[in-house]
């Protein structure tokens, strides 16, 4: 992944920022430090969860894929954040379940006088069928 210009950015345009599939042993571990409940760290609560299983922390796969991807794309760029809305949890992610990730500006305000942007950024993941496991946006202040 190379680094992307804002100013080459397309509004709506879909970048992929790679793809994870998290080990039981990832997932327990980032539970330990960020999310210890039981189901996330102990195999027989989570066989006895809803899940059935071990399942990643809700923000285990945004986490992992913004930093090997989107930073990778656009850290270069980077003020601050300002701002996460509409984190929805759709499906969970299993132990050695395939996951895309992709990001899209939905919104660009650009001024060249003070040099920077907000951009307003979608995030999805979605599992080996395509379907949705995680949405959620995040906006940015970027330099120009």
């Amino acid at each position: 992944m190379e680094m992307v210009s804002i100013n080459e950015l397309e509004l709506n345009k879909k970048i992929n920022i790679g793809t994870v599939t998290l080990s039981e042993q990832d997932i327990i571990d980032y539970a330990k430090l960020n999310d210890p409940l039981e189901f996330h760290i102990d195999r027989k609560a989570a066989e006895a969860s809803i899940f059935k299983g071990f399942v990643a922390s809700g923000s285990q796969i945004f986490n992992n894929l913004h930093k090997t991807g989107w930073i990778k794309l656009f850290g270069h760029s980077v003020i601050c954040g300002l701002e996460v809305n509409n984190w929805k949890f759709i499906r969970p992610v299993y132990a050695n379940q395939l996951i895309k990730g992709t990001v899209e500006p939905i919104i660009i305000n650009k001024n060249k006088e003070k040099g920077h942007a907000v951009i307003a950024w979608r995030y999805e993941f979605t599992d080996t069928k395509g379907e949705l496991v995680q949405i959620l946006e995040v906006t940015v202040l970027h330099k120009l």
